[in-house]
């Protein structure tokens, strides 16, 4: 209680255990003014504790917010956090490794959007990594199911980072809203076209990449047969100077406007086409579903159907370890109920009324 409010404890190793109860907690915490300590940081991991990544994030988002911060430190398990005013300009939030620029991101959203003017985030590290979301995905899935509350963010990708060595540079610009409008995403409708993109970056053979494309068509072509436009492509030495990567990003439209989306990256041991068909295949799933968000978009819509102002619903696959995460630490926080709806078996309805926040600058 440094400053006289309140300090809700979180226990970092509930649930999936990782990062993701660092960043929504911290996020939370801005948002709602609540001081939060957060305790056993990632001890669902092999190795817990902050690494380079989750130390980026936090001073990023205390500096967004001119807070204090307790504790931060390569490898703490245990800080406090005490968050003050979202601020307006620019930001820095560098990671000395390849660590996902994405989940920065990730995290800074929800706040910038609600910051005191037009806020922009110079982010450093991995574009393309393994157990987050590619930058790609965020910017042409994410992004426009984010768009459907009412925000959105400009991205200005300078340079690509891969493992190990990082790198990776972008900014991205968010214009603050007054609040989030609710969202009904129910009907999935019928398939209208799939489309995507298949790269190699450094020595890589393009052959990879036809690879990648070969095997997810040959998934997408069941879903909607000759509708399927996937580009297959060298990354350039000037946006990607330094490492390997190979992967993939998908996207599917349907007649009533659902975007989902799947991706997945190379890597040794890996058969190029079985990557392009299981990115593929995570389409396929929520399509067969009857799902309106995937997997992977189902967790990020969580903080943005809390905030809304009304009721919200979405279909989508069964919950993962993360959404329930996300639900468990939004619950925590702002005190919101998740409704889940049970369907056929292979989906369900999240429902949530939503906190109204508003944003008073605006």
């Amino acid at each position: 209680m440094m400053d006289g409010r309140e300090l809700i404890n979180i226990d970092g190793s509930v649930l999936e255990g990782g990062g993701q109860i660092l960043r929504m907690a911290l996020c939370y915490s801005v948002l709602m003014k609540t001081p939060v300590r957060i305790r056993k940081i990632r001890q669902g991991r092999q190795k817990g504790g902050l690494a380079a990544q989750h130390l980026a994030g936090v001073e990023l988002l205390r500096d967004m917010c001119q807070g204090t911060l307790h504790g931060a430190f390569l490898g703490s398990t245990d800080i406090e956090f005490y968050p003050s005013r979202v601020m307006q300009g620019r930001f820095v939030g560098h990671i000395q490794t390849a660590g996902s620029i994405s989940l920065l991101l990730q995290a800074a959203l929800p706040i910038a959007i609600f910051g005191s003017g037009p806020i922009m985030l110079d982010l450093r590290g991995g574009t393309n990594a393994e157990m987050a979301p590619q930058i790609d995905f965020l910017t042409e899935i994410f992004r426009p199911n984010m768009e459907r509350f009412g925000a959105t963010f400009d991205f200005d990708l300078i340079r690509r980072g891969y493992f190990p060595k990082g790198g990776g540079h972008c900014n991205v610009s968010i214009n603050p809203v007054h609040s989030l409008k609710p969202i009904q995403l129910t009907d999935v409708g019928t398939v209208k076209f799939c489309y995507g993109w298949s790269y190699v970056a450094g020595a890589l053979p393009i052959k990879i990449a036809h690879d990648m494309c070969s095997g997810a068509k040959s998934v997408l072509n069941k879903i909607c047969p000759n509708k399927v436009d996937i580009e297959v492509y060298k990354e350039s030495t000037h946006m990607a100077p330094e490492g390997n990567c190979s992967g993939i990003i998908l996207g599917c439209e349907t007649s009533t406007g659902v975007l989902l989306g799947g991706s997945a990256l190379g890597g040794r041991g890996k058969q190029s086409s079985q990557c392009g068909s299981a990115a593929a295949q995570e389409i396929e799933s929520a399509i067969l579903a009857g799902a309106c968000a995937d997997r992977y978009v189902q967790d990020m819509m969580i903080i943005l159907m809390a905030l809304a102002d009304g009721r919200s619903r979405i279909r989508t696959e069964l919950l993962t370890t993360h959404t329930k995460t996300a639900v468990y630490v939004t619950e925590l926080m702002t005190k919101v109920k998740f409704n889940i709806i049970e369907g056929n078996g292979r989906n369900v309805i999240i429902e949530c009324d939503g906190i109204g926040m508003r944003n008073q600058n605006i």
